[in-house]
């Protein structure tokens, strides 16, 4: 695969995730957040299992030495990814799938600068591109108050994860089976999901089935593809690299938001959410 490729899948990534804010946004209606997490994750889970014997990755001289790596590194970035999915998607309740898409993407200056601690150097360019973002969280979401909404500072939270999640899945793409991490990761995400969903949730086959298309969008092509892209597609891209392509999903969870929602934006917004990309 060559970079240019990598970058294509990862674009791609970015459009089916930008989407799925809509999705995610419109299971609420139905399914609590934990209960709408573990259905889409084991969704995306199983999905991949007939995957792992059409492509053969690895030889089999070499699975014993991807075992311990794959399950460290699943269950590494499995439960980050728990947590990063379950504040964004607790926030999501709360605020707007055009908001949570362009306050997710602040992971994209979040990347780099964790990098520090990896000394990882960091240019001049993203520095004023950390700033520019700040404006634009502050103008998008920064109340009267001087203060964030409560969906909008979870989903702040949630993007501090998935910055997390990207450098994980960074350093173990080069060391296991892109498709096998996958749905360890998944599953594990699944599963953490379930747990807390039966203590607070009230989980019901009905209404899970009235949430079928969120769900199926969420878990077969959020989770299941792109979330699969994006390890692949890492092989190829520097984990910074691939947080600036990804970062346009929240373009598209803008217009997702516009187009099926009918989101609207005042103008103070979209000069955020312009300052912000």
């Amino acid at each position: 695969m060559t970079k240019l490729q990598a970058n294509l899948l990862l674009f791609l990534t970015a459009i089916i995730w930008g989407f799925s804010f809509v999705a995610q946004r419109a299971g609420m209606e139905f399914v609590g957040p934990y209960t709408f997490n573990a259905v889409r994750f084991a969704l995306g889970s199983l999905s991949l299992v007939p995957l792992v014997y059409f492509l053969k990755g690895k030889k089999r001289n070499n699975l014993k030495r991807e075992t311990k790596p794959l399950i460290i590194g699943g269950l590494l970035a499995g439960s980050v990814l728990f947590i990063a999915s379950s504040f964004q998607q607790v926030g999501i309740v709360y605020t707007s799938a055009g908001n949570a898409g362009f306050i997710t993407t602040l992971y994209v200056i979040i990347v780099p600068v964790l990098g520090l601690f990896l000394k990882h150097k960091i240019n001049k360019q993203t520095w004023v591109g950390a700033i520019l973002a700040i404006i634009g969280l502050y103008l998008l979401s920064v109340k009267g108050s001087f203060s964030l909404g409560k969906g909008d500072s979870l989903v702040l939270v949630s993007a501090f994860f998935f910055a997390a999640h990207v450098i994980i899945i960074g350093f173990y793409t080069d060391k296991v089976n892109a498709i096998k991490i996958s749905i360890v990761q998944f599953a594990v995400c699944s599963l953490l999901s379930l747990a807390v969903a039966v203590f607070i949730e009230e989980i019901v086959w009905a209404t899970i089935k009235q949430a079928a298309i969120p769900v199926l969008y969420g878990g077969l092509m959020s989770v299941g593809v792109a979330f699969t892209l994006q390890v692949v597609a890492q092989r190829k891209a520097l984990a910074s690299h691939a947080a600036i392509i990804l970062s346009f999903e929240s373009l598209f969870a803008v217009l997702g938001g516009w187009l099926i929602l009918n989101e609207g934006f005042t103008t103070r917004a979209l000069i955020g959410c312009w300052l912000g990309w």
